[in-house]
């Protein structure tokens, strides 16, 4: 976040949410080999992998974006590898076999195929009916719908590497849709509508063709068998997390499954005594261009108080804290013992302070076993030491989930319910679940309080609609929140992070009333730009700012707009 800004260049190469894009035209059935690495263009989705010729030279796609101008292969190392020159790897996969068709309704055919053999990156599959690219997939299945009923259609399929080579056709098959009956339609995607400490309530779009009901599906096992477009699906435990699919039947047998939804029970324990709706905020244990503050000096507006920051030891995963003896100077002899009586003053009232980890310079690793104790038990010493109630993880550098689960664990057994675990990751950890910081976040969910992204510092991003959105707007915040809310998070563990006014970042400054409009778009679907999110989450939870002292510096507009904003939400 912080004591120095990171490139907003790096930041700005967010992840695709989508599958592969169009590739180029596929090879005749004779041909086994197809093209050289494409030509970097802008306005691109690359996928990891991918290879591209830019000069003479080639390079490989080393984290997934969308290109912009300006971010040629030799001017981003951080997207691209130099692979050198050369005209790219030329050999196409391998044929898909097994193309066969595994159902048809009045107006679709369902196929499936078993992936190429070989081993060369393939990323996709080209379906074709007839002559036609219908899509790319990056699974072996897939339905194709809107067809006329009692039609035959012939289909193949092609596979396509990150390089651009495409494979010659499959064996074709041919498929005919039937004459006003058969299996119905996919249903639509469901969508969480609620839930209970015991039960989780759904809801998805009407199916095609002719229904007699919908079964719920919890992996392979019935959960529910119901007429209508919505199920509760009730005798969960409190603080569960389920993954659900829907199948519409009818007298000729099932559809084929829906996408899958996750939803997780309430009755967790997140960290104790927090209101519904809270504002954190960073306060610096370091000199800068800000305002120097004392503890005491925090507005009561702060529901929540990140110290910034706990740093490395050259044990790995050891963390350590003291007050910064230039900060100390700064405020006139301020000392530990004043600093650890403030920390009570303010629990006392009402606020929790706690531990924030790392940084932008902040290099804390947490990548084996004994460094996850170690991080542990080193939080849980300065914990008792300083009277702190949690932590926040702002590793900027990197981190592994398995471990750094792993330790967010073991320090709850040791500091019990009451433990507030955050996270501040940067927009670019949380494009896509495969990124570590998403995968964290969802693997210690019943145990988790907020994740706080920081919207700012990140350039242009994709947003949960697949369309790119620039930082400082209502836009950028609500639909890349919408990727959160959307992939596995609690509304309630969500919230905005934004910079507190000018000199706080290097971009992403808004007004205040930026935020409240942000979050009430997402609360109640108003005050939104363009992107209007498909539901309401009146449990966001709030709003971080970096920092307290950048808001002291600028008259303290953001938490006096924001905290008084966020006691009318539902």
């Amino acid at each position: 976040m912080k004591k120095r800004l990171l490139s907003a260049l790096l930041l700005a190469s967010g992840l695709c949410l989508a599958g592969v894009g169009a590739g180029p035209a596929p090879a005749s059935a004779a041909s086994s080999a197809v093209l050289a690495y494409a030509a970097w263009a802008p306005n691109t989705y690359y996928a990891t992998g991918t290879r591209v010729t830019y000069n003479g030279a080639d390079y490989e796609c080393i984290q997934a974006h969308t290109s912009l101008t300006g971010w040629e292969p030799p001017n981003v190392p951080a997207l691209w590898k130099a692979l050198g020159s050369g005209g790219g790897d030329t050999t196409a996969p391998s044929v898909p076999a097994g193309l066969r068709v595994t159902g048809t309704t009045s107006s679709g055919v369902s196929l499936a195929w078993n992936a190429s053999t070989d081993d060369v990156g393939v990323t996709g599959y080209q379906v074709y009916r007839g002559s036609q690219l219908v899509t790319t997939v990056t699974g072996t299945t897939y339905t194709d719908g809107g067809l006329a009923s009692g039609t035959t259609y012939s289909y193949t399929v092609r596979a396509r590497d990150a390089a651009g080579n495409v494979s010659a056709a499959s064996t074709a098959v041919s498929a005919t849709t039937g004459a006003g009956t058969g299996t119905p339609g996919q249903p639509g995607a469901p969508m969480v509508a609620g839930s209970t400490d015991t039960s989780i309530s759904l809801s998805w779009a009407a199916s095609s063709g002719t229904v007699t009901g919908y079964r719920v599906y919890e992996g392979t096992t019935q959960r529910a068998q119901v007429t209508g477009t919505t199920a509760t699906i009730g005798s969960l435990g409190a603080c569960t997390t389920h993954a659900y699919t829907v199948r519409a039947y009818n007298s000729a047998g099932e559809s084929a499954a829906s996408a899958a939804v996750t939803g997780t029970t309430t009755g967790c324990s997140s960290g104790g005594g927090l209101p519904k709706h809270i504002l954190t905020g960073y306060w610096h244990n370091f000199v800068n261009p800000a305002v120097e503050l004392k503890l005491s000096q925090v507005p009561q507006d702060y529901d929540v108080v990140a110290i910034a920051f706990g740093e490395a030891t050259t044990t790995p995963g050891q963390v350590t804290f003291a007050l910064d003896p230039g900060l100390s100077t700064a405020l006139g002899g301020y000392t530990e013992a004043q600093f650890k009586a403030d920390v009570q003053a303010l629990r006392q009232r009402g606020q929790k302070v706690i531990l924030s980890v790392g940084g932008e310079a902040g290099h804390v690793q947490v990548a084996s076993s004994g460094a996850a104790t170690a991080f542990a038990n080193s939080v849980y010493s300065i914990m008792q030491t300083y009277g702190f109630d949690g932590v926040d993880i702002d590793l900027e550098n990197g981190l592994n989930a398995t471990y750094m689960a792993q330790a967010l664990r073991e320090l709850r057994t040791k500091a019990g319910s009451g433990l507030i675990i955050m996270m501040a990751p940067q927009t670019i950890d949380m494009q896509s679940t495969g990124m570590e910081y998403f995968k964290l976040a969802l693997s210690v969910k019943d145990i988790l309080t907020v994740v706080d992204m920081q919207y700012y510092n990140s350039g242009a991003m994709l947003g949960c609609d697949q369309k790119v959105y620039g930082q400082g707007s209502v836009d950028f915040m609500t639909a890349l929140a919408c990727i959160q809310l959307e992939n596995g998070l609690r509304p309630d563990q969500v919230a905005l992070g934004l910079p507190a006014g000018p000199g706080a970042a290097g971009g992403g400054v808004v007004s205040p009333g930026t935020v409240t409009s942000a979050l009430n778009c997402l609360a109640r679907r108003t005050n939104c730009g363009s992107f209007v999110p498909s539901r309401t989450y009146p449990d966001i939870r709030g709003a971080m700012t970096w920092s307290i002292n950048w808001d002291a510096a600028n008259n303290w507009n953001f938490s006096r707009t924001v905290k008084p904003f966020l006691a009318t939400l539902p």
